[in-house]
């Protein structure tokens, strides 16, 4: 999984425990839901957090929806799910790893 440096420009509050926005623990370090996108700490600036392509999650027999258990991350357009540490996607027939 590659996570591109997208620095998020002009962000003048700093996101850590108590901050009001929900933490979200990925891999390394935490993201921060903010606008409907994810931040995360960097050098002392918030970088955007995205896995760059396409890495689907296999062997997942869970259905991710209301209800099932998982916190539901809004993200963009949709909605992710922590799952296992990572957030899934539902994309097509599969989830994959955000």
């Amino acid at each position: 999984m590659t996570i591109p440096h997208v620095e998020h420009a002009g962000h003048d509050h700093v996101h850590r425990e108590g901050c009001g926005h929900a933490a979200i623990p990925h891999g390394d370090h935490v993201d921060y839901v903010h606008e409907g996108h994810l931040h995360r700490a960097h050098d002392g600036h918030f970088d955007e957090c995205e896995i760059a392509g396409h890495v689907p999650h296999t062997g997942h027999d869970h259905a991710h929806g209301d209800g099932c258990g998982h916190m539901a991350v809004p993200h963009g357009d949709h909605v992710d799910y922590l799952h296992d540490g990572h957030r899934h996607a539902v994309h097509e027939d599969h989830y994959d790893d955000h």
